[in-house]
């Protein structure tokens, strides 16, 4: 990623096809993102220390002359009074990339990294704003969080309830999208190339590239690698809350689905071989029960059926 594309980007220069070369390159890594952050905080500094950096050229000039005309055999070519505002940008410029390298070198204190890793993580922002991160999810934020600005950057998925606050929007960054709220709560899911957002409460913007959509309660809205139009649909169940209220609710839901729920949660490869059964709704809440016992529930939930359960190492097959 070259530097001048990221200045290009940062002063809002850049093309919507560089802006998402620039959200792809970020989420290729964990590196990627911090770097982005350190190179913003240098451009920041350099925009704060550039109007400090004043230069007298005529005062400058005059001192310069006088001791020239003292030394009358060297022979100097005046320098007009751009050159040396060319050579006031040129010390600033050292100065930029000294302090990048520095920056560089070092392991960035100013950005607070939460990682759920094999756990589900539950945690107060600065700002008051709870979020519960799932298994292997992390939020990374600045540790001026709040002050001027709340923005994180999310991978993975986690469950936002944002404290209101008009000045302040709040902002996750996922993948190439940017989820934008002022005071709600909210869920994302995501993985390269897949995001889901789906309103519990308020109002949430969703931008893409271009596009720009407007989230109410109950709705969700995907993106994918293939979609070119996100399409807004409406969420029936509360299927995807069942890492934060730590109960799995099925309000004749389908069966495919709730497979689908479960194969996220306890991390498993459940395919429901017969088509008859797919679409059979299951009415049932789930709190901590182990994997083995909610399948025996399915079982007897749906005996007319005779659904047998086959397991083997790398899969369960309801047939």
């Amino acid at each position: 990623m070259s530097d001048s594309l990221l200045v290009k980007y940062l002063l809002g220069e850049a093309s919507p096809e560089e802006a998402r070369l620039i959200h792809q390159w970020m989420n290729e890594s964990e590196e990627n993102r911090i770097l982005f952050e350190q190179f913003k905080k240098v451009w920041e500094h350099s925009l704060q220390l550039a109007p400090t950096a004043e230069i007298n050229e005529e005062a400058a000039w005059q001192r310069f002359r006088a001791r020239t005309v003292a030394q009358p055999r060297a022979v100097v070519k005046p320098m007009n009074r751009w050159g040396w505002m060319r050579i006031a940008a040129l010390l600033i410029l050292v100065a930029g990339l000294s302090y990048i390298a520095i920056v560089l070198q070092q392991k960035d204190p100013a950005n607070i990294t939460l990682n759920a890793q094999m756990a589900v993580l539950r945690d107060t922002l600065p700002d008051g704003t709870r979020v519960t991160l799932n298994k292997q999810a992390s939020i990374t934020y600045s540790e001026k969080f709040g002050k001027k600005s709340r923005n994180v950057i999310l991978q993975g998925e986690a469950f936002f309830d944002v404290v209101p606050d008009k000045e302040k929007p709040f902002i996750v960054h996922v993948n190439d999208v940017d989820v934008t709220v002022v005071g709600t709560s909210f869920n994302i899911r995501s993985k390269p190339g897949f995001t889901e957002v789906i309103v519990e409460t308020g109002v949430v913007r969703v931008t893409h590239k271009e596009s720009v959509t407007e989230l109410h309660p109950g709705q969700k809205l995907v993106i994918g690698a293939d979609a070119s139009t996100p399409k807004v649909e409406v969420e029936d169940n509360r299927l995807y809350n069942y890492y934060h209220t730590r109960e799995l609710v099925c309000d004749s839901t389908p069966l495919w689905k709730v497979v689908e729920v479960l194969n996220r949660a306890y991390n498993t490869n459940i395919i429901v071989e017969r088509d008859a059964l797919k679409q059979l709704p299951l009415d049932a809440t789930f709190t901590n029960e182990s994997i083995d016992v909610i399948l025996e529930i399915i079982r007897e939930t749906f005996n007319t059926y005779h659904i047998e359960i086959a397991k083997t190492d790398q899969k369960i097959i309801l047939r």
